[in-house]
């Protein structure tokens, strides 16, 4: 059975801005990581069929052990469809030994121009089991406020 978790926001921003905000890796490590870790890209390629590599590190481990290493867990991920000003897509994958872990995840960001900024749809597709649905939920709206706090500053 697959799973699909979205969650969405209204950014006070231009569409260019968010776009560049969504394919900047700069700019991604600053606001992608959920509340509580950091993160850094050891490779990047932002075209359709390029990759990453995200290392994302947890404050405090003790509360929510990683699924690489104690304290990480390691994306690999490809770039599937890159539409400027609209859409990114991405398979992504999270390097663990648990085969609960196990398994390709579709990850879309949308971006759509609404009174007063931007729509922004983050939807994934196929979420391995391992991962909790309310955890996930609880990641993926923290990254899109620190993306909201990010470009409306």
């Amino acid at each position: 059975m697959t799973r699909t978790d979205i969650a969405s926001r209204t950014i006070a921003a231009p569409v260019a801005r968010v776009w560049a905000a969504l394919v900047d890796p700069v700019a991604l490590t600053v606001w992608l990581p959920p509340e509580g870790m950091s993160g850094r890209f050891d490779r990047y390629d932002a075209s359709p069929g390029g990759s990453y590599r995200l290392v994302l590190t947890y404050a405090d481990a003790s509360a929510a052990p990683g699924k690489t290493t104690a304290d990480s867990d390691v994306v690999e991920a490809r770039f599937v469809d890159v539409v400027p000003g609209d859409r990114v897509v991405q398979a992504v994958d999270f390097v663990s030994d648990d085969p609960a872990q196990a398994g390709t995840m579709t990850m879309t960001w949308q971006v759509t121009a609404v009174e007063p900024g931007t729509r922004v749809v983050f939807r994934a597709d196929d979420v391995p089991p391992g991962i909790s649905a309310a955890d996930h939920a609880d990641g993926m709206n923290s990254s899109l406020a620190q993306l909201a706090a990010y470009l409306e500053a």
